[in-house]
């Protein structure tokens, strides 16, 4: 069974300076390394965020057995995941009467592959 990847959407704060913060606390090195570890165990094997203005795409490819509900609930158990969610909670826009409401999973429409 192949990997298989994913694509999120986000909306950070329209705030120049709390993006500004938002990006270096992703910098190279600046991630907790409890939060990377977390990410690679729940199989995770490559995650990337883009930025347009207020717009965040993260994209992840994980490997065959990696479920968002594994992940989820890994995650509740981790303190320190626990308290990286809670700081990065000021720089984003969530909507807190959806369920799930940081990243919504985006739905593939074009797969250059599948077309021939």
């Amino acid at each position: 069974m192949d990997n298989q990847r994913y694509c999120l959407r986000l909306e950070l704060q329209d705030d120049d300076e709390l993006i500004r913060l938002y990006e270096q606390y992703h910098q190279p090195g600046a991630v907790w390394p409890e939060v990377l570890e977390s990410i690679r165990a729940s199989g995770i094997e490559n995650m990337q965020i883009f930025r347009l203005d207020t717009h965040l795409v993260m994209v992840l490819d994980v490997k065959p057995s990696f479920s968002f509900e594994t992940k989820a609930k890994l995650d509740s158990e981790n303190p320190k995941v626990q308290e990286w969610e809670r700081l990065m909670e000021r720089f984003q826009k969530v909507d807190s009467q959806q369920q799930n409401a940081k990243w919504q999973p985006m739905q593939n429409i074009f797969d250059l592959q599948k077309n021939g």
